[in-house]
């Protein structure tokens, strides 16, 4: 089991609110941070009602990234 996980919505073959929601429900209390293209308003609450802790939008900002990391999984 992953201890985090960085995901992105637009995944080949599923969306990534479904995998977030499904990785939810196997692992409650596993960080979950949306890393995708759209800092649109709805999409950030429904990557956040989908139980993403935490949301970044594209283009990345690797020092932001690595910030929230270590806001969720701290030493």
């Amino acid at each position: 089991n992953p201890d985090a996980v960085i995901l992105d919505l637009m995944l080949p073959d599923v969306n990534g609110y479904a995998v977030c929601e499904e990785l939810r429900r196997i692992s409650p209390f596993m960080p979950i941070i949306m890393l995708t293209g759209s800092d649109e308003e709805a999409d950030v609450v429904r990557g956040l009602d989908a139980g993403a802790n935490d949301y970044i939008a594209k283009p990345l900002d690797v020092e932001k990234l690595l910030s929230l990391v270590r806001v969720w999984m701290p030493a």
